[in-house]
């Protein structure tokens, strides 16, 4: 079958893409990920690695935590067309695990199967070499594609497996990938707006308004790829997604000087969700 597969290992793309646009790694939440542009750039990898065949999918392998819910990046590249995510999971240390093997296993059952006769690999990590190894047996050509300094950052023996390999550049990087603005000056302002008076002695109507503020200032500063990646996350799920519950939480808590309590806390989910749906009816 002359198709390609494309094969993403966005741990890697995320820690050494990082690494390119800073010179050092960044924490994921630091990071804005165009999805639309980064799957364009895959594919147009594709047309020039094996232009006589056709495209089978991209397959988008990352970890979730608890291995079941996306987050809003992960929703959001799971409605592209052609793309299938792929999730392992976040061990308790922040560590991805499982994501090698799924790329292993998918990549060996397309092989064995005949239903690609190339696949562009995005990885460094030397545990995917034995799925290398066992697909070009099978008759697959490997692509392997690593982000500058891919010498550095690439397993050697998995680059030297490769029938071909590529680097990305920085400039290619921030394309589809780039650093978020710092918002804890955001975050100032938010404790600022809303921190005016003591908190025993607040009402309850003051205190839901200045959950209300909160909630509507951080919204405001979220960027226009995360709005889409949540509206992409209602899609399937209900709610306020789970990395940006643990944000809002502690910025409200700060405001009213305590913890919130169950009531504030789902009328602060409620907020977030009314306040997102504005912004996104513009």
């Amino acid at each position: 079958m002359n198709r390609t597969a494309v094969f993403v290992d966005a741990g890697y793309l995320f820690a050494q893409g990082s690494v390119a646009l800073t010179g050092s790694k960044k924490a994921r939440t630091a990071l804005i990920l165009d999805a639309s542009k980064a799957i364009a750039a895959l594919k147009s990898i594709v047309e020039q690695k094996a232009p006589s065949s056709s495209l089978l999918r991209i397959y988008w392998y990352d970890g979730a935590v608890g291995g079941v819910r996306p987050t809003t990046d992960q929703a959001a590249l799971a409605n592209l067309d052609d793309v299938k995510l792929r999730l392992g999971f976040i061990n308790s240390h922040g560590q991805q695990k499982g994501v090698d093997s799924l790329i292993v296993t998918d990549l060996i059952e397309l092989a064995r199967l005949k239903s690609i006769s190339d696949a562009v690999l995005l990885s460094g990590d030397e545990d995917v070499r034995v799925g290398v190894q066992i697909a070009q047996n099978y008759g697959v050509r490997l692509h392997l594609i690593g982000i500058a300094p891919s010498r550095g950052s690439q397993s050697p023996q998995l680059l030297q497996e490769a029938d071909t390999t590529s680097e990305w550049s920085p400039d290619m990087i921030s394309n589809f990938l780039s650093l978020r603005e710092d918002q804890s000056a955001q975050i100032i302002d938010i404790v600022d707006v809303v921190v005016t008076d003591n908190p025993q002695i607040l009402g309850e109507q003051q205190i839901l308004e200045k959950i209300e503020a909160a909630v509507a200032t951080f919204v405001a500063s979220l960027a226009a790829a995360d709005v889409q990646g949540i509206v992409a996350y209602w899609e399937t799920a209900r709610g306020v997604p789970t990395e940006l519950d643990r944000k809002i939480l502690p910025i409200c808590g700060t405001a009213l000087g305590r913890n919130l309590d169950r009531t504030e806390i789902r009328h602060m989910r409620s907020c977030f969700q009314t306040t997102v749906k504005k912004r996104v009816d513009g």
